[in-house]
């Protein structure tokens, strides 16, 4: 069987029975993350901060996983209204920036789990060497610093 590292959720509430991530060799999978933030509240109907609180879960999995915003390889989003399709574009390119951006899709669906959701981002990253606090080797990409800083 092969060696798959299980990256558990690391909320203070009830999540569905799931793994944040998994790492099988060098590949990180996340799966998708809501903008809850870690004491199960989220900011209903705030489609700007969902999508920032995401991005930020989004960082602490992949740094605890062995990757990071620069070593994304595929992106997936999911919104709830299609009104909110360029304010995501905004907020991706200054969250996943610079360019060059990993491949991504974005897709509309008429529900999520829970009806405050207004997103979900779910992604593949190329596994690298980073710490606990998200810094790589060169000691770039602080988690939490990603929304304004960008991929550099």
């Amino acid at each position: 069987m092969p060696d798959i590292q299980h990256i558990a959720p690391n909320a203070a509430f009830q999540m569905p029975p799931l793994s944040a991530a998994t790492r099988i060799g060098e590949l990180v999978f996340v799966s998708g993350t809501p903008g809850y933030y870690p004491d199960g509240r989220i900011d209903e109907g705030d489609f700007g901060a969902q999508f920032d609180q995401a991005v930020i879960a989004l960082q602490e999995v992949l740094a605890r996983g062995g990757a990071s915003m620069r070593s994304l390889v595929k992106v997936n989003v999911l919104l709830t209204r299609a009104q909110d399709v360029a304010e995501m574009n905004r907020r991706y390119a200054k969250a996943f920036g610079p360019a060059p951006y990993p491949a991504r899709t974005t897709c509309v669906v008429s529900a999520l789990p829970d009806s405050r959701m207004l997103l979900e981002i779910e992604c593949i990253a190329a596994a690298e060497h980073v710490d606990a606090k998200g810094f790589d080797a060169s000691g770039r990409i602080p988690f939490g610093k990603q929304l304004t800083a960008g991929r550099q």
